[in-house]
């Protein structure tokens, strides 16, 4: 069915989310194979959480995401930095919801062909919100593969560590009926994409 005026579908874009469900379970499968006994699971989770290698109770956390197809309203926007640096925001999220604390971010930018002001901008961006949200950005890689993106168009993603004390790890298993959700206003467009 066409879809009705002004609603988007993924589908329409070319994403066939039903065919990739299968494919995104195999993958959990194929990580869960390599899990270790302090690996803690978090289904529905947002970070990936593990033992820290001191103990201590201390455990740490860890998130990977990337900026998507915002990407191409911020190139015509001339604000890819600010994109970039929503995509720090949004990694910290991910742990916060957790209760980890970031600590460092590292990122990824590619494009066919390099351009200094898209990659410094990028880098600028994440650089501001990772003072921001107090992690450090250690670093990254810096990408330039003309025979696998698209003239002109920039790929920003990230990961980021956290740390979160065991007793203060937020799984989900305390939600309880009656509780409160706290819904706080957007400061823009956020990773989905468009």
């Amino acid at each position: 069915t066409p879809p009705r005026a002004g609603v988007m579908r993924y589908r329409d874009a070319g994403v066939d989310i039903a065919r990739a469900d299968p494919i995104k379970r195999a993958l959990g499968e194929a990580a869960r194979a390599t899990w270790g006994a302090g690996v803690r699971k978090l289904p529905g989770g947002f970070a990936g959480v593990t033992a820290w290698p001191g103990g201590g109770g201390m455990l740490l956390a860890a998130t990977m995401d990337g900026v998507g197809t915002k990407l191409h309203l911020a190139l015509v926007a001339g604000r890819v930095g600010d994109a970039a640096a929503d995509l720090v925001y949004h990694c910290a999220d991910d742990l916060l919801v957790h209760a980890a604390r970031p600590l460092a971010f590292l990122d990824y930018i590619a494009q066919a062909r390099l351009d200094p002001e898209v990659v410094r901008a990028a880098v600028e961006g994440m650089s501001r919100a990772c003072r921001d949200v107090g992690a450090s950005l250690l670093g990254g890689e810096t990408a330039e593969m003309p025979d696998t993106y698209v003239a002109g168009v920039v790929d920003v993603a990230g990961c980021m560590l956290g740390v979160v004390n065991e007793r203060q790890l937020m799984d989900g298993s305390r939600v309880a009926v009656g509780d409160r959700v706290l819904g706080l206003g957007s400061a823009g467009l956020h990773t989905n994409g468009f």
